[in-house]
């Protein structure tokens, strides 16, 4: 299960990077005079666009990092942005598959005995 929790964990990563590149799209096309006449509004724009984001990206990334440590914390992280997730972005279809595999592995008994202590995370073998 240990390796599953691995993986859930890069994938909040990924979900992270993947959002931070799509605020830089939105702020580049946001921004640009030839596709947005009306500069007037586009700081507003931006500050609302990344005051909306960046929180988000960083629960994924703290998220993401603190599960591959096996934080005991992380895993209320996860869950609580996989339910947001499932909530407000379930039209994204990976988003959706994320949250749903997020909560599968999270509510997990096995993973629930690997955050509270009770099972000794294994050493994973590291190539080199």
């Amino acid at each position: 299960m240990e390796t599953h929790v691995k993986v859930v964990g890069w994938l909040w990563i990924a979900n992270g990077v993947a959002a931070l590149l799509l605020v830089i799209i939105g702020l580049v096309v946001l921004n640009s005079p030839d596709l947005n006449p009306n500069q007037r509004d586009a700081l507003f724009n931006s500050f609302g666009i990344l005051g909306f984001s960046v929180p988000g990206i960083i629960a994924d990334f703290a998220a993401g990092y603190g599960l591959l440590n096996l934080g005991r914390w992380a895993r209320i992280l996860a869950i609580i942005l996989a339910v947001i997730n499932l909530v407000l972005l379930c039209w994204l279809p990976l988003t959706a598959a994320l949250a749903i595999y997020t909560l599968i592995i999270m509510f997990n008994k096995e993973t629930a005995d690997l955050f509270s202590g009770e099972v000794a995370p294994t050493k994973m073998a590291t190539i080199g």
